[in-house]
């Protein structure tokens, strides 16, 4: 054999070898050919007032920075500020509640807080509620709140601990079911 023919099955064996090295060290993403989700917007220190199906204020959010899932059109917040208006003639203040994270689905309907949530409002009376746990679920539309956690709840005079709420927010009517209730006169 010429080394002209040699030099051919060398080159010819360095191309296989080339060609398998890269086809073993691809991507390996699932096969579907799609790149990771990227949020499609950011919002970094802003105030956002989302409005209800009627065009009335629903909640406003202020937060050092949220993402939009392009796929799923849910948004996510870093440690939120939900202020949530009471309704025309409802009892008490607005909501003002907080958290570590939070979660709003595509049609702003379920709000979802993760970390620290601490959730303070003023009754009819005007005296303080404060709700203290670490999940929280707000549905804003129907002014309900939920939460599967422990859960610790201060008005004046009243503290109780328990697993689970289920509050009307519009009301400010708050169940906990297998509570512990502890009357304090200091209790704020």
């Amino acid at each position: 054999m010429s080394w002209r023919g040699m030099l051919t099955l060398i080159l010819m064996a360095a191309a296989a070898l080339s060609g398998w090295a890269l086809w073993s060290q691809r991507d390996k993403n699932g096969g579907d050919g799609r790149a990771e989700a990227r949020p499609d917007y950011v919002l970094n220190q802003f105030e956002a007032v989302v409005l209800n199906k009627e065009g009335k204020e629903s909640f406003t959010l202020r937060a050092p920075k949220l993402t939009r899932d392009p796929n799923e059109k849910t948004l996510d917040v870093t440690t939120p500020l939900f202020l949530i208006p009471p309704k025309a003639g409802g009892n008490g203040g607005p909501w003002e509640v907080r958290s570590q994270r939070g979660w709003v689905s595509a049609e702003g309907d379920e709000v979802r807080l993760r970390g620290q949530v601490k959730a303070d409002s003023t009754n009819a009376d005007g005296k303080p509620i404060n709700i203290s746990t670490e999940e929280l679920n707000v549905f804003p539309d129907t002014n309900k709140a939920t939460s599967a956690v422990p859960v610790r709840l201060i008005q004046p005079g009243t503290i109780m601990t328990g697993s689970g709420l289920q509050a009307d927010l519009e009301t400010k009517n708050v169940t906990i079911p297998n509570v512990k209730v502890r009357y304090e006169a200091k209790a704020r």
